[in-house]
């Protein structure tokens, strides 16, 4: 943003006015271009980010990237465009997950129980920001927990998660949550229902990567091969690290025209994942 105010709060581009934790203006509601517009964050050596894109005014795209002991959780949610203030749905809902599941899995919770209850969670949030039926933000939602028993993710809507092996048979995780022309039929938010999320979980022989995004990203590289090999591309001289990865990603789908806001999380796999007896790897 262009000016800070006497206090210190960033100054809305239009008007002067304050601009509010959404990144709207507080007086004249205008969203400022510039608020969110780059985000990169690391934990627990995971990495993700979130770019605005080449054609949206504001990023309704968000994440959020925890660790509670051993587990690394990651949220990723996209702002349905049709809806009001869907941004602020998006960073609700990532924020409340991404509490929710780290607090049950400190508690010893099993992870598939922790992530239907925190999609849940998320789901009731993002429905209380409605003030009218008119007035309801949404967004997508796709979370994943990765530990030393192996990998799980929940989502509702069209954002995925992949399983991205450094050996082996890469995986698409979920399916979409649309309909006829790609319309969703699955999301958070008033109108939506009480949150039904599908939970899927693997417990892998070898190391790799638990891939969340949105199809910011996924519409330029939809086959999960192609994701995997972009991932890997990331230049030697920075680490090939998961950040890294993120931005390789995220940088191609820009690239490629960057028509939407996108968003890359790397969640790591470690290798001395146990195998289940008489498991084939999927539970």
């Amino acid at each position: 943003m262009d000016g800070l105010q006497g206090g210190g709060a960033p100054a809305c581009e239009r008007c002067g006015g304050t601009v509010a934790p959404d990144g709207r203006c507080w007086d004249c509601g205008l969203a400022q271009p510039a608020f969110r517009s780059r985000v990169e964050v690391t934990a627990g050596g995971a990495a993700g980010v979130s770019d605005r894109g080449k054609r949206r005014e504001v990023n309704a795209d968000a994440m959020a990237l925890t660790t509670a002991g051993a587990w690394t959780i990651g949220v990723v949610c996209d702002g349905v465009s049709m809806s009001p203030r869907s941004e602020r749905a998006a960073r609700l809902a990532a924020e409340v997950a991404s509490d929710a599941l780290a607090s049950a899995l400190r508690s010893g919770t099993v992870p598939e129980v922790a992530l239907e209850d925190a999609t849940r969670r998320a789901g009731r949030a993002v429905a209380a920001l409605a003030v009218s039926p008119g007035e309801a933000p949404a967004c997508t939602f796709v979370a994943g927990v990765t530990g030393p028993e192996g990998l799980w993710c929940a989502w509702i809507g069209d954002s995925r998660a992949y399983w991205l092996p450094d050996e082996g048979l890469a995986l698409a995780l979920t399916e979409d949550d649309t309909g006829e022309l790609d319309a969703l039929t699955g999301w958070l938010g008033a109108g939506s229902g009480e949150p039904a999320p599908r939970v899927r979980s693997r417990r892998p022989t070898v190391p790799g990567r638990l891939l969340l995004c949105t199809d910011g990203l996924w519409r330029y590289l939809p086959g999960v091969e192609a994701l995997r090999d972009r991932s890997a591309a990331a230049p030697a001289s920075a680490g090939g690290g998961p950040l890294e990865s993120a931005r390789s990603l995220v940088g191609y789908a820009l690239d490629s025209g960057g028509h939407d806001n996108v968003t890359a999380l790397f969640l790591p796999v470690p290798a001395d994942v146990p195998p289940r007896a008489g498991s084939a790897g999927e539970v």
